[in-house]
């Protein structure tokens, strides 16, 4: 029988990086997790090393905005007014479940001007960028991939909380579902380094994703820490492991298709049409390229993050996995090589 060990060494001949972390499991199974290689800076890695996962934090935002649905305390459909009367889009009938789906007419990002990425920058100073950002298009007319609208995602859960983002993250997740994980906070253990960081700041205390500058930033769209275990709780998550952890319907419906059969996505070549998603999950459908393997169901979900992480489930199969490189994903590697290790997982899932 192929071996987790063995898969992870031939991924990361395939994928051509320092390292990558590979965790699975499946069902309500315990996960396997599996190192190879080193981070950025030769630090081997291990089944345990810290990462920072970019924008599969999104996963975690969704599911605390869906603890409070499950609450009663925040509703889908309510429009933004309710929660942020003053944020700059409440007149376009914008409303939680259209920040979660990407349908909400939002940019990608704040425009640099907004919350200039400099020394003092901080999560209150982009909270209140957020607030102030207009749509870029009506609501429901393009799936636009949207790190502002998670950004008023982390800004309704602080209203509803009386707290601070990182604080309500790890009541209603990471405690939950034992995720040793950081927002904002700096962890005592190493974190490992990414190679191919494209920035002006490259090399300096500013650092994307490398600097304690940026992991102090505590995004809700891509500040999250954890290990390959941890980004692997969060889809399973969705898959009622540990069960009972969101309402069968709450579950049901964050999986089910939101955008209406839109076309969108990302930015070239990751574009779609359609672009099917959930609420917070990203859905497989037909889309190409992907970096789930064309043999899983379009019903597959989860996230990538552009760090070099992924995290993704098939509920066709029960199986759930988790790759975290210590290299960033500018060249596509995970785009190539994504396909071809899950395919290599499931194989080995098949013939266990």
């Amino acid at each position: 029988m192929v071996t987790l060990e063995h898969i992870a060494q031939e991924a990361l001949r395939v994928a051509s990086v320092p390292g990558l972390v590979i965790a699975v499991a499946r069902g309500d199974g315990p996960p396997e997790v599996h190192a190879a290689g080193v981070d950025a800076a030769g630090h081997p890695l291990a089944a345990d090393t810290l990462f920072t996962v970019a924008s599969v934090t999104k996963l975690a935002t969704a599911l605390v905005a869906l603890r409070l649905v499950d609450e009663g305390v925040l509703s889908l459909d309510e429009p933004l007014s309710r929660y942020l009367p003053k944020a700059a889009i409440v007149q376009a009938n914008v409303t939680v479940r259209h920040l979660l789906c990407h349908t909400s007419g939002l940019p990608i990002e704040l425009p640099t001007r907004a919350a200039p990425y400099a020394p003092g920058l901080d999560w209150p100073s982009l909270a209140a960028a957020c607030l102030r950002q207009p749509l870029e298009r009506p609501p429901e007319t393009r799936v636009q991939y949207s790190n502002v609208g998670y950004g008023l995602l982390g800004l309704i859960v602080e209203r509803l909380t009386g707290q601070s983002f990182a604080a309500a993250l790890d009541q209603f997740l990471l405690r939950p579902l034992g995720i040793r994980g950081y927002l904002g906070d700096e962890p005592l253990a190493r974190v490992a380094v990414l190679a191919d960081v494209h920035s002006i700041h490259s090399g300096t205390p500013l650092e994307p994703f490398n600097s304690t500058f940026w992991r102090s930033l505590a995004l809700p769209w891509a500040g999250l820490v954890t290990d390959a275990a941890g980004a692997l709780a969060l889809v399973r998550a969705f898959m009622d492991v540990p069960a009972g952890f969101l309402r069968p319907a709450t579950r049901t419906e964050a999986m089910r298709d939101q955008t209406l059969g839109l076309s969108g996505g990302f930015l070239e070549p990751l574009l779609w049409a359609p672009c099917p998603w959930g609420l917070g999950p990203e859905l497989r459908g037909d889309k190409q390229p992907h970096w789930a393997p064309a043999q899983a169901s379009h019903g597959s979900f989860g996230h990538l993050g552009a760090s070099g992480s992924l995290a993704w489930a098939d509920p066709a199969t029960g199986l759930a996995w988790t790759i975290l490189g210590a290299q960033t994903t500018n060249n596509g590697w995970l785009l190539r090589a994504g396909p071809k290790i899950a395919a290599r997982l499931a194989e080995s899932a098949a013939g266990a």
